[in-house]
């Protein structure tokens, strides 16, 4: 590599951190291996994905990099925390936590750009390859993009029993995003050793058993699924157990002792209103069309859209008819 880049990899992590994100990691841009590529197949075939049909495509694409943008050499993982300082009262309807401020794409997306622009105003990045088929590109969880597994090979945790990548003395409240760049860095980091041991909290906090040790994550049972992408009935069980949630469901992630290491983010835009703070369970149940708009206004709750976030207010506020075990 050309001298001028030979800190590249120190520098783009070092304008990461100064540009707030906690961690940033680089893997070469390979084919997932073997063993993942055979649970991810496995996994859309026996139906993991639920209703989620995009999971299923474009699967040649989350194997490999390379099929998705041509020419990508390395890819860039990066973190952002969101672990609130600041929680709706336990007495009100929950919503979950990464869903408390504005909608996590827009804001990774902005900071991803600007890094990018930065190291270009800084003069930082190597010219893109002079015959013209080659790209920088950033995603924010809407491509074919496999982004726990490059967040483990880019080392900057590992993938937890909860499914979800976990921060050492950090936790799992973090937002992930990627930059693939078609050009070579010239340091690399390791993927990280699981230190989940024999803890299994987030598997017995689970109030679906959507979790297990041996078992694939089971999309149709998991309460966020049903309270977020499920477009039709809640399940029996999702009545049963969701409790105050109307929206995600966050019990892995509080009974994961990692998160006791988690320090609140100080970034605004993850910062939940005062109006959502201070939501009572009559205004939720009142709530009309026009309320949902403004107050979720640039909000990842809209993914469950107005009428999803009704069913699911209704639902929490309708006592259970019985414990089916």
């Amino acid at each position: 590599m050309n001298s001028k880049y030979s800190k590249l990899a120190t520098k783009i992590k070092a304008e990461a951190k100064r540009l707030g994100f906690f961690a940033c990691g680089a893997a070469r841009a390979e084919k997932v291996d073997k063993d993942t590529a055979r649970r991810v197949r496995t996994w859309i075939e026996k139906g993991g994905n639920a209703e989620m049909g995009y999971m299923a495509n474009h699967t040649d694409k989350r194997l490999d990099p390379g099929l998705l943008v041509p020419g990508t050499k390395t890819i860039l993982s990066l973190a952002m925390n969101y672990a609130p300082a600041e929680h709706i009262p336990p007495e009100g309807y929950q919503i979950a936590a990464y869903a408390y401020g504005r909608d996590y794409h827009e804001v990774m997306k902005e900071k991803l750009r600007e890094l990018l622009q930065r190291l270009n105003e800084a003069d930082a990045l190597p010219p893109l390859p002079a015959d013209g088929n080659a790209e920088i590109r950033t995603f924010v969880d809407t491509a074919p993009v496999l982004e726990r597994y490059w967040a483990w090979r880019c080392g900057l945790g590992w993938v937890g029993k909860n499914h979800q990548l976990i921060i050492p003395h950090a936790g799992s409240m973090f937002f992930l995003g990627e930059i693939f760049l078609p050009f070579e860095l010239d340091a690399y980091d390791e993927p990280m050793r699981n230190h989940c041991g024999n803890c299994q909290r987030c598997i017995d906090a689970c109030p679906t058993a959507a979790l297990g040790e041996d078992k694939e994550f089971d999309s149709a049972k998991c309460l966020s699924y049903q309270l977020i992408e499920n477009r039709g009935e809640l399940s029996d069980e999702a009545k049963r157990t969701m409790g105050n949630c109307i929206y995600g469901c966050d019990r892995c992630q509080q009974a994961c002792p990692w998160n006791r290491f988690a320090i609140p983010s100080d970034n605004p835009d993850f910062m939940p209103r005062r109006e959502l703070l201070s939501m009572t369970k009559e205004e939720w149940n009142n709530l009309t069309i026009e309320e949902y708009r403004r107050l979720f206004k640039g909000s990842a709750v809209k993914r469950a859209k107005y009428e999803g976030l009704k069913r699911n207010i209704e639902a929490a506020g309708t006592p259970p008819t019985g414990d089916k075990g």
